[in-house]
C-alpha cells in the first residue's frame, strides 16, 4: 500500500493546504507568543496598569503575578480597613445605646426614682435609636459575613452606602434626639439636685458599676450626637479608598450628601429654637441648600398629612406654577390669561409596609393614599400651606391639546388648579405621576365621566 503524505491527509479532512496550513502554524505561533508577552504585562484588575510586581508563592515554590498594582492593593487594604471601622464603630455605638436603657434607664425606671414623664424627657427617643441601631448593624453583619463565605477576603463587595441609603429614615430619628438634647441635659440637672436619691444612684453607677468604664450619664447620652456626626466622616474615608468605577460610589456620595444635609438642617433648627450648641458643621453648596429646603418642606408635609414616616413615600417635590381659573372655559381664551404663582409642591404617598425594607426603593408597596401638597415659601423663609392637602383620591386630572404646556386638576364639588413647570418635558411628568394616583384610588373613570369640564370632556384627551 502507498504511504499516505500528511499533505494528503491535511486536503482529505480540513481542505487546507500546505501552504495554508503553515500559515496557520505562525499565526498561532504568534498568537501564543501575543497571549504571552500580555500574561507578562496584563494590566492590574483595578486600575488598568501594567508592568505589576512579581510575587513569590513561598508553598509551591513558583511565581506569580499579582492581580492588583501596589497602588491599588494599598487602596483595598485601606478600603477594608474603613469598612470594618464603620461596622464595628456602629457595634460600639449600639452597645452605648444599650447601656443608656439597662444600666440608667431601666434601674431609675424600676427604683421610682423618676416619673414616666421625666424618663421620657431625659432619654427621649433612645429606644427608637436602638432599635434602628440593631436593624442596621444586622444588615451591615450580614453583609461582611456574606463577603468572606464568598471568598472576597477585601470586602470588595460590600456596599456601605446602598446600605446606608436604605436606612435613610433613620436620620430624623436623629434630629429628634439632638433637637431634645439641650433640654433633656437642663433637666437632668435640676432633678439631681432636687432629687438625693437620683445623685447617690448616679454617682454609684459611675464609680461601681465596670460596665460603664467610669462614665456618668451625660457622657452617654451624648452618644447618638456624636454617631450622627461621624457618619460623614467614616463615609469620606471609604469614598476616599474606592474607585469611581465601583458600584458602591455614587452611594456612598449620596449617602454622604444626605447626612451632611440632615446636620445643616439640625442646626438650622438648633437656631431657631433659640439654642447655643451646634453639632459640627460642613461647608454648604448650592445642593446641600437645596436639601435642606427640601427637608424642610417634607417635615411640614408630614406634620400636615399626620402619616407615619415610615409609611410615607415622597414620589416628587419641586417648584410648580398654580393658578386657579375663574371658570371652566379657559382653555378657549387660553393659559396666558391666568394669573400663575409660584409654588412649592409634593406629592406623597401613603403605603403599606410590605417588608422591613427602606420605601425607597423602586417598586412602591400598595396604595393606600395619595396626596398634594401645596406650600408657598415667603420672603421670611418659612413655608406656609396654601390649603389643606389635596386628596387624589377625590380629584380629577386632566390636559387639552390646545394647552399642552398646562394640566388641569379638579377637586371634586371644590375647587380647580392649574399648574405648569417652566419645563414642558417636567409639565407632563407631574401630570402622569398625578393621574396614575389619582387613578389608583377610587372609580376614576366613573368620576371623570360625572363631571362637565370642557378639559375633561374633549375626545382629543392626551393618552
Amino acid at each position: 500500500a502507498t504511504r499516505t503524505k500528511s499533505a494528503d491527509v491535511e486536503r482529505a479532512d480540513s481542505g487546507i493546504g500546505q501552504m495554508a496550513a503553515r500559515r496557520w502554524k505562525s499565526r498561532a505561533s504568534e498568537t501564543l507568543s501575543s497571549l504571552q508577552a500580555w500574561e507578562a504585562h496584563r494590566p492590574c484588575t483595578d486600575c488598568g496598569e501594567r508592568d505589576l510586581p512579581v510575587e513569590t508563592d513561598v508553598q509551591n515554590c513558583n511565581q506569580r503575578r499579582a492581580d492588583l498594582c501596589e497602588k491599588c492593593r494599598k487602596r483595598r487594604t485601606e478600603r477594608k480597613e474603613s469598612v470594618l471601622e464603620f461596622v464595628n464603630t456602629e457595634a460600639s455605638y449600639g452597645e452605648d445605646l444599650r447601656i443608656i436603657k439597662e444600666e440608667f434607664y431601666l434601674p431609675m425606671q424600676a427604683a421610682g426614682l423618676l416619673s414616666q414623664e421625666q424618663l421620657l424627657g431625659i432619654f427621649s427617643n433612645i429606644q427608637e435609636l436602638i432599635d434602628l441601631n440593631e436593624n442596621f448593624l444586622e444588615i451591615l453583619q450580614e453583609e461582611i459575613d456574606q463577603a468572606f463565605d464568598q471568598g472576597d477576603d477585601d470586602l470588595m463587595t460590600v456596599c456601605i452606602g446602598e446600605v446606608f441609603l436604605e436606612f435613610v429614615n433613620m436620620l430624623p430619628a436623629f434630629q429628634t434626639y439632638c433637637l431634645q438634647q439641650s433640654s433633656s441635659v437642663n433637666m437632668l440637672n435640676a432633678l439631681e439636685k432636687e432629687k438625693e436619691l437620683l445623685r447617690i444612684f448616679l454617682n454609684v453607677s459611675q464609680n461601681d458599676n465596670t460596665a460603664l468604664r467610669r462614665m456618668n450619664l451625660r457622657s452617654f447620652l451624648m452618644a447618638p450626637l456624636q454617631r450622627v456626626t461621624k457618619y460623614p466622616l467614616l463615609l469620606s474615608r471609604i469614598i476616599k479608598a474606592t474607585t469611581e468605577y465601583h458600584p458602591d460610589h455614587s452611594s456612598l456620595r449620596e449617602a454622604k450628601s444626605r447626612i451632611e444635609s440632615h446636620l445643616e438642617h439640625i442646626n438650622m433648627k438648633t437656631k431657631q429654637e433659640g439654642n447655643t450648641w451646634t453639632l459640627r458643621s460642613f461647608r454648604q453648596d448650592s445642593k446641600k441648600k437645596r436639601e435642606v429646603i427640601n427637608i424642610e418642606m417634607r417635615e411640614t408635609a408630614l406634620k400636615t398629612v399626620g402619616w407615619l414616616r415610615e409609611e410615607t413615600r415622597f414620589v416628587m417635590e419641586g417648584s410648580l406654577q398654580l393658578a386657579q381659573p375663574p371658570d371652566g372655559q379657559w382653555v378657549k381664551k387660553g393659559s396666558k390669561t391666568l394669573k400663575f404663582q409660584n409654588m412649592q409642591v409634593l406629592l406623597l404617598v401613603n403605603m403599606k409596609r410590605v417588608s422591613e425594607s427602606s420605601l425607597e426603593s423602586a417598586e412602591p408597596g400598595p396604595v393606600k393614599d395619595a396626596v398634594l401638597v401645596l406650600i408657598r415659601d415667603k420672603n421670611n423663609g418659612k413655608f406656609h400651606l396654601l390649603r389643606e392637602p389635596l386628596r387624589l383620591s377625590n380629584c380629577i386630572v386632566s390636559t387639552d391639546p390646545d394647552c399642552e404646556d398646562t394640566f388641569e386638576l379638579i377637586e371634586i364639588r371644590r375647587e380647580a388648579f392649574v399648574f405648569r413647570d417652566s419645563d414642558p418635558a417636567r409639565t407632563h411628568h407631574w401630570f402622569r405621576q398625578i393621574r396614575r394616583y389619582s387613578r389608583e384610588l377610587g372609580s376614576w373613570k366613573k368620576r371623570r365621566n360625572a363631571l362637565p369640564n370642557i378639559m375633561i370632556s374633549t375626545p382629543h384627551t392626551r393618552p
